[in-house]
């Protein structure tokens, strides 16, 4: 319990911190988070294949890991090409130049995001939290803590996405488009520990982490390109 609390607090005084400017450049918040949840791994005595990262079961990540890109890929080509769907990859996010999308694909979303996320969520906090209620109860709480920890981003970004702002211009909007956020980021979370559990390596809900967030902003740079996913 001890360990689980721990990691709960360290994830709400980073936001906190994050929220107010405190943690500097995102490599730097980025480090700190990683260094603050080893050490609450180490001090509540975490085993190596408790956080997801065991040599034997690489294999095994890699396969579910592979799996799930290639049904994000398939998810997101599907909403570009439906014409219902595909306003909200137009987000100006992917307004942007080929260079910086590889520095977002490569350095934002896997060093700086997925792989810290990752690590928190369902590597230290399911870890802990299998310990004291076993898969399905450590599950469900750790992914509505992942969907809360969405709040302050969505609040950041929902400005960004024509069909969003839209929809987020009065309060009871803004509120709607929260509460979306948050059930949509606990169903991922709830996939992302059934991979983790299923694999039992964090691989693959790293890389299915990764596919959601890069697969999505490559698909959507390429859609308000071109008006199509390729």
């Amino acid at each position: 319990m001890r360990c689980f609390v721990q990691t709960v607090a360290v994830l709400v005084l980073f936001t906190v911190a994050r929220t107010l400017g405190l943690l500097g450049p995102p490599a730097v918040a980025a480090g700190l988070l990683v260094a603050a949840l080893i050490l609450v791994a180490w001090t509540g005595g975490l085993t190596r294949a408790e956080l997801g990262l065991g040599w034997k079961q690489v294999p095994a990540g890699l396969r579910y890991g592979a799996a799930a890109c290639g049904v994000v890929l398939l998810v997101l080509v599907i909403a570009a090409l439906i014409p219902a769907t595909n306003g909200f990859l137009h987000d100006s996010r992917a307004q942007i130049s080929a260079g910086r999308l590889a520095y977002e694909l490569g350095v934002s979303i896997v060093l700086l995001t997925a792989i810290p996320e990752e690590f928190a969520f369902r590597g230290v906090l399911l870890g802990s939290a299998l310990r004291l209620w076993g898969p399905w109860r450590a599950s469900l709480i750790t992914s509505a803590l992942f969907g809360l920890w969405h709040i302050v981003p969505t609040l950041h970004t929902m400005a960004d996405n024509p069909a969003v702002a839209g929809a987020s211009a009065s309060v009871a909007g803004r509120v709607l488009v929260v509460l979306g956020s948050v059930a949509v980021t606990f169903a991922a979370g709830l996939i992302f520990c059934w991979l983790r559990l299923r694999s039992r390596s964090l691989i693959a809900p790293v890389m299915a982490h990764c596919a959601t967030n890069g697969l999505a902003l490559a698909v959507a740079w390429f859609t308000i390109r071109h008006g199509r996913p390729w």
